[in-house]
C-alpha cells in the first residue's frame, strides 16, 4: 500500500513538472512574438523550479528502489521515471535558449520564419501532453503514435532552415540576426527529440523492450 501510494506521488510529480515546462515553453514562445523582455526573464527564472523538480522526483525514485526493492515492471517504471525527468529538465533548459533568443531577435517583417517557429512550439506542446497521458495511463501505443508528431517538427525545421539560408544570401547585414532564429529552431527541433525519448521510456516500461522511434 505505501509503495503505491509513493508510486503515485512520484506520477503526479512527474505530471507537476511537465506541466510547468509547458507553461515556461507557452511564455517563452509569447516572448518571442512580442518581445516581452519581462516575460522572458521569468521563463528564465523558472528554471530553477523545473531544476528542483527533477531533483526531488530522482531522490523519491532513488529511495523507493532502494528501501522497497521493487522487481520486473515497477523497477523498470523507477529507473524510466529518473530519465523521463532528465528528458523534461533538458526541455525546460531549451524553453530557457527560447526565452534567451526572445530578448535578441527583433519582429523585423524578414523574419516571417518566426510563424514556424510557433507551429514547432504548438505541436511540441501536443507532444508533451500526449507522450504524459501516455505514461500516466501506460499506454505503449500512444506513446508510439505520440512520437510519430516529431517528424511534423523536423519538417518545420527543415523549412525554416532553407528559408533562413535564402536570406542570409538575400540580405547579409541580417546573417547575425539570422543565425539566432537557425539556434532557436534548434532548440525546438531537439525538445520533440527528448520528448520522443520518453515515448521510448514509456514502451520500455510497459512492454520491456528498447524500442527506437523516428
Amino acid at each position: 500500500m505505501v509503495f503505491l501510494e509513493e508510486m503515485n506521488r512520484l506520477r503526479h510529480d512527474i505530471l507537476a513538472m511537465a506541466a510547468q515546462v509547458e507553461e515556461d515553453l507557452g511564455k517563452a514562445m509569447s516572448a518571442l512574438r512580442n518581445n516581452d523582455d519581462e516575460l522572458a526573464r521569468e521563463v528564465k527564472a523558472a528554471d530553477a523550479v523545473v531544476n528542483a523538480m527533477q531533483l526531488r522526483i530522482e531522490d523519491q525514485a532513488s529511495i523507493l528502489i532502494a528501501t522497497q526493492q521493487p522487481v520486473a515492471r515497477d523497477m523498470r517504471e523507477l529507473v524510466s521515471v529518473i530519465k523521463l525527468a532528465g528528458h523534461l529538465e533538458r526541455i525546460g533548459d531549451y524553453t530557457v535558449h527560447t526565452a534567451k533568443a526572445a530578448l535578441k531577435l527583433s519582429g523585423e517583417p524578414a523574419f516571417r520564419s518566426l510563424e514556424r517557429l510557433e507551429r514547432m512550439a504548438a505541436i511540441g506542446t501536443r507532444m508533451l501532453r500526449a507522450s504524459i497521458a501516455a505514461y500516466l495511463n501506460q499506454d505503449a501505443q500512444a506513446a508510439r503514435s505520440a512520437a510519430l508528431l516529431d517528424d511534423q517538427i523536423d519538417g518545420e525545421h527543415k523549412a525554416l532552415t532553407e528559408e533562413t539560408l535564402r536570406l542570409m544570401q538575400e540580405h547579409p547585414e541580417l546573417i547575425k540576426k539570422a543565425v539566432r532564429l537557425l539556434r532557436t529552431s534548434g532548440f525546438l527541433e531537439r525538445l520533440g527529440d527528448h520528448i520522443t525519448n520518453i515515448c521510448e521510456g514509456i514502451i520500455y516500461i510497459v512492454e520491456s523492450t528498447h524500442e527506437e522511434l523516428n
